[in-house]
C-alpha cells in the first residue's frame, strides 16, 4: 500500500490546486434542418434535394469562415390518413440535418439570417465552444499547478518548514481511473428560425458567450521537519 503520510523526518503535505478561467469562444456551431413535403415520394425527394443543395451552396460561399460542414440524419416519412377501413399515404415529409462550424463570428450572424430566409429551412444555435487544442486548457492547468505549489508552500511555512520535493501530481479523478465526462461546451444559447419568402432580414448581431475553463490537480510534496 502506498504510504501517503510520510514520516516524522520526511513529512508530506497534500494539496489541491484549482484554476477557473473565462475566455472568448473560438468556434460556433449551428444546426440546419431542411424540410420538404410532397404528395408523392419523388416530388418530396426532388424538393428536398434542391433545398439541401441551396443550403450547401450558400454555406460554401463563406469560404474559410466555415471550418466544417457535416450532413447528419436524412429521412423521408409517409403521412398516413384513414380512407374507409384502411390507410393511404396522404403526403411524404422529407428532412435533412446539417451542422456548420464557424470561426468567424461576424460571418455567423449574416449566414444564420440568410439561411433562415431560405424556403422551409430551420436554424438552431449557435453553440459556442473552444477547440480541444485551445491554449486556454493548458493555461488553466498551469495555473492550477502554480496554485498547488503555492498552497503547499504556505502550509509548510506555517509549520516553519520548507518544501523539498514533489512526490505526486495528478489530475482530479486520475487516481481512481474514472472516465472523463466532458461538460456541455460552454453553456448553450439557442435560437430558431423558419425560412420565409419575405424580404431578407438584416444580419443578426450575435454576442459570443464567454467560455469557462476549469482545471484541478492533486499534489503531494515532502518537506523538512516542522519546527513545532
Amino acid at each position: 500500500m502506498r504510504d501517503s503520510y510520510g514520516t516524522p523526518d520526511t513529512p508530506r503535505v497534500a494539496v489541491r490546486g484549482e484554476a477557473l478561467l473565462e475566455v472568448d469562444p473560438e468556434i460556433a456551431r449551428i444546426g440546419i434542418t431542411v424540410s420538404a413535403r410532397g404528395t408523392d415520394r419523388r416530388t418530396a425527394l426532388e424538393d428536398l434535394t434542391r433545398r439541401n443543395n441551396a443550403v450547401l451552396e450558400l454555406v460554401k460561399t463563406y469560404g474559410e469562415a466555415v471550418e466544417k460542414t457535416e450532413t447528419g440524419a436524412f429521412s423521408i416519412t409517409p403521412e398516413l390518413t384513414r380512407h374507409g377501413r384502411g390507410e393511404r399515404v396522404r403526403a411524404y415529409h422529407g428532412r435533412v440535418h446539417i451542422t456548420a462550424e464557424l470561426s468567424d463570428f461576424t460571418a455567423l450572424g449574416e449566414l444564420t439570417t440568410r439561411l433562415a430566409d431560405l424556403e422551409l429551412t430551420h436554424v438552431d444555435g449557435p453553440w459556442w465552444s473552444l477547440r480541444p487544442t485551445s491554449p486556454a486548457h493548458g493555461e488553466a492547468r498551469r495555473q492550477a499547478v502554480l496554485e498547488a505549489v503555492q498552497r503547499a508552500r504556505e502550509y509548510a511555512s506555517a509549520l516553519g518548514a520548507d518544501l523539498t520535493a514533489l512526490v505526486e501530481l495528478a489530475d482530479e479523478g486520475a487516481e481512481n481511473a474514472l472516465p472523463f465526462n466532458a461538460a456541455p461546451a460552454g453553456g448553450v444559447r439557442s435560437m430558431a428560425f423558419a425560412g420565409t419568402e419575405e424580404t431578407a432580414a438584416p444580419p443578426l448581431d450575435l454576442e459570443p458567450q464567454r467560455q469557462t475553463v476549469r482545471a484541478q490537480v492533486n499534489a503531494r510534496f515532502t518537506m523538512t521537519p516542522p519546527r513545532l
